[in-house]
């Protein structure tokens, strides 16, 4: 049933204001000021949103859908009505003043990261030791999750995990896993270590050929606990201490590429040691 043949008591009021406070105050979570001062972050993205309702429970606070996307997603408009109360119809041009990349659906959320080391024990985590670009945080957030990781690091100076294009590159798999950030390469290295993982860097440069661990001919057991470690885009490693790390992993290239991008990278490190894991527990 079309939104216009929709009985009107089950219709929420549409929003056609774009200048309105609330509206105002929504569009603003796409700085950084304005999400450390709420505590909320800004969900972009019919995918993004989609997970948000399924995985956030009371941290989801308000879902946007525009006249368009109402018609377009109708699935996903059921599926946010039994999440929330609180889901907005709005005029295209306000939801084009809320965000004009969320192909118009947003919501807000309640701040997902995990502020400081945490006191479990994890045996497969993904260290980002300053990831600058928001589409390679959220896109490598993505692939910790595909392969399974219990975690992110996200060491200071990387990008702000809560940014919507960070959200919007992960394809909401933000709210899969913990974030972990306000942590420090050293502290986070040293808490790993004390849960038995192994550190390994992802280095073009490094001397342990990845597919030489995953055919266990060198040193490196994929399957044990492993804290992967990904450096900057630009500079790797370059501006850290890495005497903690005890193997730096470099992925063999063929053809005339000379390097990976960090994601690209990242996915094929993770999925290398998502594999062995299977085929030890078998």
């Amino acid at each position: 049933m079309s939104a216009e043949n929709q009985p009107r008591e089950h219709r929420p009021a549409m929003l056609s204001n774009p200048n309105a406070d609330r509206i105002k105050e929504v569009a603003a979570l796409a700085g950084r000021s304005a999400r450390r001062r709420s505590g909320r972050v800004l969900v972009e993205g019919p995918q993004a949103v989609r997970e948000a309702l399924r995985f956030c429970g009371k941290d989801l606070l308000d879902v946007y859908i525009s006249e368009e996307a109402w018609e377009r997603y109708p699935e996903l408009v059921q599926e946010a009505k039994a999440a929330t109360r609180w889901v907005h119809q709005v005029t295209n041009e306000v939801s084009k003043a809320i965000s004009t990349d969320s192909q118009g659906i947003t919501a807000v959320v309640k701040d997902f990261r995990t502020d400081g080391l945490p006191k479990v024990d994890w045996d497969f985590i993904v260290v980002l030791a300053q990831t600058q670009d928001p589409g390679n945080a959220g896109t490598m957030i993505r692939i910790a999750d595909a392969a399974g990781a219990d975690a992110v690091f996200i060491c200071s100076g990387s990008v702000d995990v809560t940014s919507p294009k960070v959200v919007r590159s992960s394809a909401g798999s933000v709210f899969h896993l913990p974030s972990i950030v306000n942590v420090g390469l050293p502290e986070v290295l040293e808490w790993a270590r004390a849960r038995g993982m192994q550190l390994l860097g992802a280095d073009g440069n490094g001397s342990v050929d990845l597919f030489d661990a995953a055919d266990c001919m060198v040193d490196v057991d994929l399957a044990e606990p492993t804290a992967w470690i990904f450096g900057n885009e630009a500079h790797g490693f370059a501006q850290f201490d890495t005497s903690e790390i005890e193997h730096f992993v470099s992925i063999p290239l063929g053809g005339h590429a000379e390097s990976l991008n960090v994601s690209a990278a990242a996915a094929v490190c993770l999925f290398a040691s998502a594999k062995a894991r299977r085929f030890n527990e078998l």
